[in-house]
């Protein structure tokens, strides 16, 4: 008999025995409550990484328990395959992106499957497939019909490095999301998709999904960003053209004297025209290009800004007041137009005593009485109207309303609201995508292609051009189409591609029925298992695919074609996984294998021999070499001390700080338990387990154990189904196994030893979610057949669950400093006459004589001792 846990003949047996017995294949069953559990599927980069395990194992242990618990479970797993990554990452290995694509989906598929994770593999997805992404050209194509879809020019962040376009979303701090490079503005044709049409109904809907945790949806509100306040039309002079503004602040019209644009204003370039200022305004415009352009980054530069050469007139005052371009108005807030109240904002004051502009208050603060020409810094509170006409006088909040309603008596205003989300630009100027399926004819403009002719296919043997440039543009074969309108023949195929995230905000739907050909998914299959029940990945997609993948169900709900708008019912979103990063000075960050320890006991660089600096505990990160590879740990350890490990170091939503010790100590477990089983097999054959109630034991021993026992069904059961906290459950297992090692199997009888066997199965059942391979083995060795997967839930007694014993609690002076359990009848003398003889109390207490002691009963018996 093995003495130790053998992971490399276990784990590979009952691999083979789980896809031979297609244990983790599903389909439909209206007899049985179904549960969809996912976790965001993964760019294939080539390696799984430690973040990817504990994931996974986090949606495995759930899946695997609520399979035992009788529910028909979809856990299906696939490939977020198409995009910059995987073009980038080519480009750097000198390969072709769907060589380097193809080549990683096989090693991860394989490195998955060692993990022992229970996918259904049948329903595996690749979305750079054609039969994956003919779907989402077919949903274009109906967003187009219904207006939902739409293409204009427009400045767009364009990322230099990666020679593409960035929704707002991907920018992050002013940087690509992908590359870190600083992002700048460009004007090019893209096409959009109208998520602004859905912008109040994401926004309500934040406050239904008591499943998802606040700090997402807050993430979202924050990002639709929902303004109340008034839309104001100032007509430019000598034009008949309005300047439209959005401000929260009406009340403050008067003392508007002068306009601000941002750069990116469709207005600009136009209102500068053959004026003196005309060549000034363009080159701000292109050094403004080039800066941060987002809340955050602006407060990084000067306010500054050139005056355009028009005037517009103020509704209120009819006055003239210029129109400025400034780089502290944003084209994504508002309107991309300002009107400037100097007086009562810090921004516009700056930027009006910078260029000499006139600073009028119109809302006095109580008691003062505030001068333009002398004031420090802008006035924003309340307050009472001055220098605003019939107005003078009224409290500023109650102006609000009045004004707005007497300037859309005039026809320049009316109340609205406004959002910072803005419609999604889906056009990349990249190859590694799927095509837009439109043509453009010389003729008919935008055509669309027909629904026959799908799917409009990525040439995956076309070479990339010099600096990853797209092909498509110079690809004849591909560019060139007949017009399907005219039937002209030189009309151009679109040669953009989508962003890649079009592919993730629907991926969930199409698992349900990943080979049906009718359409994006089978509606009776999407009936069945939609929405997804729990969802499980990091929160930094909290305002990219979470957020689109809300919108697009909502476009799928206004097509007719599902009857829910939420995609996800319950979200986890896991901690990160961190270790402390080594540094040597001469070879700087260092890989954990590239640091020892010297003779010394020192951390020394195996490269020079130099001392290596230990920093602070951070996010695992390749550039920073603080990484674990999963094969090694694989390799040492097998999956399911891996899969341990990454479960008990710390509940799923924190992060988990890496310990070499943390592994060592989820292999002794497991190993202890391997003894334990093996141990007792002889000693327990021929016993059945004890299943009735604890009253029925008749000894002392038996009874605790099998009390004990059904406190630990129960533990882990609301730990796995409420909260996720396996490490708790874990923990609770680990107690029962300690309980056991103190039986003495020389001293028990037939009794206890129903109790014992009764407890190791149901150890290993409570286990079975968490490390498969070892439970599935121990179990056989048990005499039972079959999969432990196949078993039902164990149940605990709630007859068994209380003990004639209570724990007590005793403080000296406050502090805890023992425990032990006592008789739950014991009389309060008999307790306090035991915590005093308690060798740790004595110890503390030394000579003095107590001046109080005080017991407390209830659950616990609290015992504070006063000296």
């Amino acid at each position: 008999m093995e003495e130790r846990y053998n992971p490399e003949l276990v784990e590979p047996k009952w691999q083979a025995y789980w896809k031979e017995n297609q244990l983790f294949k599903v389909t439909e069953d209206p007899s049985k409550e179904k549960y969809y559990l996912l976790e965001m599927f993964p760019y294939p980069s080539g390696k799984i990484h430690i973040g990817h395990v504990r994931n996974y194992t986090i949606g495995d242990v759930v899946v695997r328990y609520k399979r035992m618990k009788g529910f028909n479970v979809l856990h299906p797993m696939g490939w977020d395959a198409f995009g910059m990554p995987a073009e980038n990452a080519a480009i750097d290995n000198n390969t072709h992106p769907a060589a380097w694509t193809y080549s990683n989906i096989s090693a991860m598929r394989a490195q998955l499957k060692k993990m022992g994770f229970s996918y259904d593999w049948d329903r595996e997805i690749a979305t750079c497939r054609p039969e994956y992404y003919k779907w989402e050209q077919w949903l274009f194509l109906k967003m187009l019909e219904k207006g939902m879809a739409y293409r204009k020019e427009s400045y767009v962040n364009w990322c230099e490095k990666c020679q593409t376009v960035l929704a707002n979303e991907q920018v992050e701090q002013d940087k690509c999301w992908r590359c870190s490079r600083p992002v700048q503005q460009k004007k090019l044709w893209q096409w959009f998709f109208k998520i602004t049409d859905y912008a109040q109904d994401l926004l309500v809907h934040c406050d239904q999904l008591p499943g998802w945790p606040d700090k997402v949806t807050v993430m979202q509100k924050n990002w639709i960003g929902r303004s109340v306040g008034s839309e104001l039309k100032f007509k430019i002079h000598g034009r008949d053209e309005d300047l439209v503004v959005f401000t929260t602040r009406p009340d403050t019209v008067f003392g508007a004297t002068f306009m601000c644009l941002a750069p990116e204003h469709p207005l600009v370039e136009s209102l500068s025209k053959g004026t003196k200022t005309q060549d000034e305004v363009a080159a701000f415009v292109k050094k403004v290009s080039s800066q941060e352009r987002s809340a955050e980054g602006i407060e990084k530069y000067e306010k500054e800004g050139v005056f355009t050469g028009a005037y517009c007139i103020n509704p209120a005052t009819l006055e003239k007041i210029p129109i400025y371009t400034a780089n502290f108005v944003l084209m994504e807030y508002g309107t991309g137009a300002i009107m400037s109240v100097p007086a009562g904002d810090q921004r516009d004051f700056d930027f009006a005593r910078k260029y000499g502009l006139e600073i009028r208050v119109v809302v006095q603060p109580e008691g003062e009485e505030l001068d333009g020409n002398t004031m420090p810094e802008a006035f924003t509170g309340s307050g009472v109207m001055v220098n605003s006409g019939e107005f003078n006088g009224l409290d500023s909040t109650k102006a609000m309303d009045v004004m707005t309603d007497w300037l859309e008596e005039k026809g320049r205003g009316k109340k609205t609201v406004s959002y910072r989300l803005r419609d999604w630009g889906i056009s990349r100027q990249r190859f590694w995508g799927a095509p837009i399926p439109v043509i453009h004819c010389p003729d008919c403009g935008v055509v669309p292609v027909p629904e026959a002719d799908l799917p409009i296919r990525l040439p995956e043997d076309a070479n990339l051009l010099e600096k990853g440039g797209s092909p498509l543009p110079t690809l004849d074969f591909f560019a060139k189409a007949t017009c399907p309108a005219c039937g002209r023949q030189d009309a151009k195929r679109d040669t953009d591609t989508m962003d890649t995230f079009v592919e993730s905000s629907w991926y969930y739907l199409r698992y349900c029925s990943p080979r049906y050909e009718k359409g994006m998914f089978d509606p009776e299959a999407v009936k069945y298992w939609a929405p997804v029940d729990q969802y499980i990945g990091g929160v930094e997609h909290a305002v990219l695919h979470l957020l689109y993948s809300r919108y697009f169900m909502r476009v799928l709900h206004t097509l007719g074609m599902i009857d829910f708008k939420e995609p996800f019912t319950r979200l986890l979103t896991q901690g990160m996984v961190c270790k402390e990063t080594m540094t040597c000075p001469d070879h700087g960050f260092l890989f954990p294998e590239e640091a020892v320890k010297n003779d010394d006991g020192k951390l020394v660089c195996t490269r020079c021999n130099s001392d290596v600096e230990v920093g602070r505990v951070i996010k695992m990160s390749k550039s920073k070499k603080n990484v674990v590879d999963p094969n090694e740990l694989l390799e040492k350890y097998g999956a399911d001390v891996t899969r341990l490990f990454s479960l008990f170091a710390a509940p799923p939503e924190r992060d988990l700080e890496w310990n070499e010790d943390g592994v060592e100590g989820s292999n002794r477990f497991v190993n202890r338990v391997w003894r334990f089983v093996l141990e007792w097999l002889e000693k327990i054959d021929g016993i059945e387990p004890f299943n009735g109630s604890a009253c029925d034991l008749a000894s002392k021993q038996a009874k605790d154990l099998y009390i004990k026992a059904n406190q630990t069904i129960k533990k882990v059961t609301e730990d796995i189904d409420k909260s996720f906290h396996f490490n708790t459950a874990i923990s609770a297992v680990m107690e029962l196994v300690n309980d056991l090692y103190a039986i003495d199997p020389d001293c028990v009888d037939d009794e206890v030893k129903k109790v014992i066997l009764f407890s190791i199965e149901n150890i290993l059942l409570l286990l079975s979610p968490i490390i498969p391979h070892f439970c599935e083995e121990l179990y056989e060795k048990l005499g039972k057949t079959g999969s432990i997967l196949e078993q039902p839930w164990p149940e605990y007694r709630k007859d068994s669950l209380e003990t004639d014993e209570v724990l007590v609690i005793v403080q000296v002076n406050g502090k805890l400093r023992s425990k032990f359990k006592i008789g739950s009848d014991t009389e309060d003398a008999v307790v306090k006459e035991t915590a005093l003889a308690d060798e740790k109390i004595k110890k503390y207490m030394g000579d003095k004589q107590p001046k109080k002691i005080i017991v407390i009963k209830k659950k616990q018996t609290l015992v504070n001792i006063v000296i």
